[in-house]
């Protein structure tokens, strides 16, 4: 659906709109994947308006709500449908660490341009991030928290990586508003980033350019 309007809609945050037009094309028997594909590319260019300075959090944040509510909307559609996905990742906001709004966009966007992702909320142990990776097999854990005390409890995880033998092959990105590249090295990440481009442009580069 190249240049569809689902595409404009959803880059232009009419939420109402990219609904009902989402809704219209299922019951015309447009192929849900399809749809899909143009909702992820709605989401591409809001990150690309947020990069120019078009954007801010606000749109990013309901981009990434209209985008949820989509995926509630095409998933029964979907059923067995094996969409492509660019990687798999899990996520979480770390032990001692509450906060979820920043993880929530980031989540949204990773899935709006193609990622598989698995939320496990928040306050995570370092257990479950690796017994998470185990079942999973994903290459990438990306660990939020916005709080210094979530130092800690990053480094733990990491740790709990090595110790497991998954380090070697799991790529592990911080994220949130107290991160830089002190807490990146304090914490044996692989990269950090404060916002959910950045997010998304660790990702493509962990992958391979994807």
């Amino acid at each position: 659906m190249i240049d569809s309007p689902i595409t404009q809609k959803l880059a232009d945050i009419e939420e109402q709109e990219t609904l009902n037009l989402v809704r219209k094309e299922l019951e015309a028997g447009t192929d849900p994947i399809e749809i899909l594909e143009a909702c992820r590319e709605g989401i591409v260019l809001v990150g690309k308006r947020y990069e120019k300075g078009e954007y801010f959090l606000p749109e990013l944040i309901m981009a990434g709500e209209i985008f949820n509510e989509l995926s509630e909307i095409l998933r029964p559609a979907l059923g067995g449908s094996r969409v492509n996905t660019k990687g798999t990742v899990v996520f979480g906001t770390v032990r001692g660490d509450v906060h979820d709004i920043g993880k929530e966009m980031v989540i949204a966007i990773l899935r709006g341009v193609g990622y598989e992702v698995y939320d496990l909320g928040v306050n995570v142990s370092a257990e479950q991030f690796v017994t998470k990776l185990q079942e999973t097999g994903a290459t990438i854990l990306g660990l939020s928290g916005l709080i210094t005390t979530s130092y800690d409890s990053m480094k733990e995880t990491v740790e709990a990586l090595a110790k497991a033998g998954l380090r070697d092959r799991v790529k592990i990105m911080i994220g949130g508003g107290v991160m830089n590249a002190n807490v990146q090295a304090y914490t044996g990440a692989d990269a950090y980033g404060n916002d959910p481009t950045e997010a998304v442009k660790l990702c493509q580069t962990f992958m391979g350019g994807n």
